[in-house]
This record gives C-alpha cells, sequence and structure tokens, in this order.
C-alpha cells in the first residue's frame, strides 16, 4: 500500500471523493462555510476550480474583483448579488443589485466588481461556483467608492495559501 496524499498533494487523489470528507473551513471569516470540490493547488486541476460555499444568515463576501470568469449556482437559499460592471471607471460605483435564489445561476465577468450577500434572514445560502484560470488573484475594496489602484490584492487567496509555494508558468493562449 501506498503512501497517504496529503491535502496539498495531487498523488493518490482518488478520482471519486466523497464531498463530506474534504477539508471545509471559514478562513477566518465568520458565516462562511469553504469547500474546494476540485483545485488547481488541491487536486491540479489547470483551467478551472470548483466550490461548494455557504453563507449563514447575513453574512457576505467582501467586495471584490478577479481576472477570471466565476459562474454560480445556487443550491439552496436566497440572497443578493451586488455586481458594479464598470471595471474601466476609476472606482466601482453604484452597484446594482439583483436578488439570487434556489436554482437560478449568475456569472461574474472578468474584473467587475461584486459582493454575494446571504441577506435572508433564517435560512442558509448554499452555492456551486466554478472560476477560471485558478489560483485566482483577488483584490478586495473597502467599500464601492474605493479606487481600483487602492485596491489590496490577495495572492494566494486563503484556501490557496496552505498549499502555495511558487506560481507555476500559465500558458496564456
Amino acid at each position: 500500500m501506498g503512501a497517504e496524499a496529503s491535502i496539498c498533494s495531487t498523488n493518490g487523489v482518488p478520482l471519486v471523493r466523497n464531498i463530506s470528507e474534504l477539508p471545509q473551513s471559514d478562513y477566518g471569516r465568520g458565516g462562511l462555510s469553504h469547500i474546494t470540490v476540485a483545485g488547481s493547488l488541491l487536486h491540479g486541476m489547470k483551467e478551472i476550480e470548483v466550490w461548494l460555499q455557504t453563507f449563514a444568515p447575513g453574512s457576505r463576501t467582501p467586495i471584490h474583483r478577479h481576472s477570471c470568469e466565476e459562474v454560480f449556482i445556487v443550491l439552496k437559499g436566497s440572497g443578493t448579488l451586488f455586481l458594479a460592471p464598470s471595471s474601466h471607471a476609476k472606482i466601482p460605483g453604484e452597484p446594482h443589485e439583483y436578488p439570487i435564489f434556489q436554482n437560478s445561476t449568475f456569472h461574474i465577468p472578468v474584473n467587475d466588481c461584486h459582493q454575494v450577500w446571504n441577506t435572508n434572514e433564517t435560512e442558509d445560502l448554499h452555492v456551486l461556483v466554478v472560476v477560471s484560470r485558478p489560483p485566482v488573484k483577488v483584490f478586495l475594496y473597502q467599500d464601492w467608492s474605493m479606487p481600483h489602484t487602492a485596491a489590496k490584492m490577495k495572492y494566494p487567496y486563503y484556501w490557496d495559501e496552505e498549499c502555495f509555494h511558487s506560481p507555476e508558468p500559465k500558458d496564456e493562449l
């Protein structure tokens, strides 16, 4: 029998995995539960990552943007997507608000500032998230009027930190 795979190794990762046995954490963000179902650093994915995230009532992502596409599928619950599609302006500006609900899907264009918020007071928001071009460089904003040039870059992002060693060259074709 071979050596057991570490959480950060693609060696020995089984093709079929039980989601309930995958590492789960809030990464210091109260109200969040994050599971990387298929990741670049955890599982050797090259083009996409897949996450399961649960937001407790009232919890939300920070206002942020990233240079990748992102697709959400709402599995359960409801909330609000805030999206400022003004990545070419100096600031994100006032976001548009979109209700999100069970069985809805939405995508975030490259570099558009956004925030997902569980505005439901009683029910968790469960989403399946797919992002392109991992690992993702994230730019964090204090508010919607913060200039893009002042946004704080976070790379690697929280769920990649444990396994991040050095960036591998990417084929950007």
